[in-house]
């Protein structure tokens, strides 16, 4: 809901700091796998019970996924590129909530699973929404320039990463905030579903 808005503030800043990486050398896959890297890092420490610390980690891994397409854009930007950077993303979304759960599986592991299940049902609505714009040739640029098609929800990046940092800082509340999130990420899914019922058509 927030990544139209964020965009435009935080693009400019970006950009700059992606066209001098590309000057100097660094190519955008590199970032997007530098970005995984860190937020797998942040997952592990959540495992091991450092919250605050991944919190630090996992942002400096949100600021390299958004840097890989200010690179991109800076030199040329690929297809793989984008199918690379869409798999991070991905696995770092599971990754997260994972580490909770393994911190401390008897109080946050029905809760993680029921969150676990959103991400899938929400990441499938999402791509299958972006293979059939791709097909019927639609394209936005509401949310930047990317190489999917993204469909705006309840939920998107921004309210992910905030919801991420709001278990870091309140780890106990893992239960609760995730059967929460989890349930407004259903309501994103099926709002998408309904839309591409509406826009593609069907039943």
């Amino acid at each position: 809901m927030l990544d139209g808005v964020l965009r435009k503030v935080i693009d400019p800043c970006l950009n700059r700091v992606g066209r001098s990486l590309a000057a100097h050398g660094v190519a955008a896959d590199v970032v997007t796998l530098v970005g995984l890297a860190l937020g797998l890092m942040a997952a592990g420490l959540i495992a091991l019970g450092w919250p605050l610390v991944a919190l630090a980690v996992m942002l400096a891994s949100r600021v390299a996924d958004g840097l890989d397409g200010a690179v991109a854009r800076a030199t040329a930007t690929t297809d793989f590129g984008g199918y690379l950077d869409i798999t991070a993303d991905f696995l770092f979304y599971g990754a997260f909530p994972l580490g909770f759960v393994l911190w401390h599986p008897e109080m946050n592991g029905v809760a993680g699973a029921f969150l676990l299940v959103s991400f899938y049902v929400n990441g499938a609505s999402f791509l299958g929404y972006a293979i059939l714009a791709e097909r019927h040739g639609m394209e936005t640029q509401s949310r930047g320039t990317k190489s999917l098609y993204f469909t705006g929800g309840l939920l998107e990046g921004t309210e992910t990463i905030a919801f991420f940092a709001a278990l870091c800082l309140w780890p106990a509340l893992f239960p609760m905030l995730s059967l929460l999130f989890g349930a407004l990420c259903f309501v994103t899914a099926s709002a998408r579903i309904l839309l591409a019922r509406q826009v593609f058509g069907g039943l």
